[in-house]
């Protein structure tokens, strides 16, 4: 038991040690203004490299996403009519799409989908 604490000590204060140097030793000492550059080629960049991005853009390509998995979902529900009884086949269905439905009127009142402001 005891020989298992030495062990684990000794393992763990000699990664400690690894770590620490090697932190220590990968440091830059410069710092070049040209390297430090978001381009290296030499010229100086027109604009910023950090332009703007449209956060309407973003939620217009979640919503795609989205509805796209939520057609992954439904291509299995035509397969399944076979497997199952019509009744809770439809009933299921039905709910699913009604949920869909409801998520995309949801959106629509929002003005998720509007593409002009």
């Amino acid at each position: 038991m005891f020989m298992t604490f030495i062990l684990i000590t000794l393992s763990l204060l000699l990664s400690t040690i690894i770590m620490s140097l090697a932190s220590l030793l990968s440091k830059k000492s410069t710092n070049d203004r040209e390297k430090s550059s978001p381009f290296e080629c030499g010229f100086d960049f027109k604009s910023s490299a950090r332009t703007p991005f449209s956060v309407r853009f973003f939620l217009i390509a979640v919503i795609f996403l989205i509805f796209d998995v939520e057609i992954a979902l439904l291509l299995p529900i035509l397969p399944s009519f076979y497997l199952s009884a019509i009744s809770s086949w439809f009933l299921i269905s039905l709910l699913f799409i009604i949920i869909l439905l409801i998520g995309l009127i949801h959106e629509w009142n929002q003005g998720a989908l509007n593409w002009a402001y």
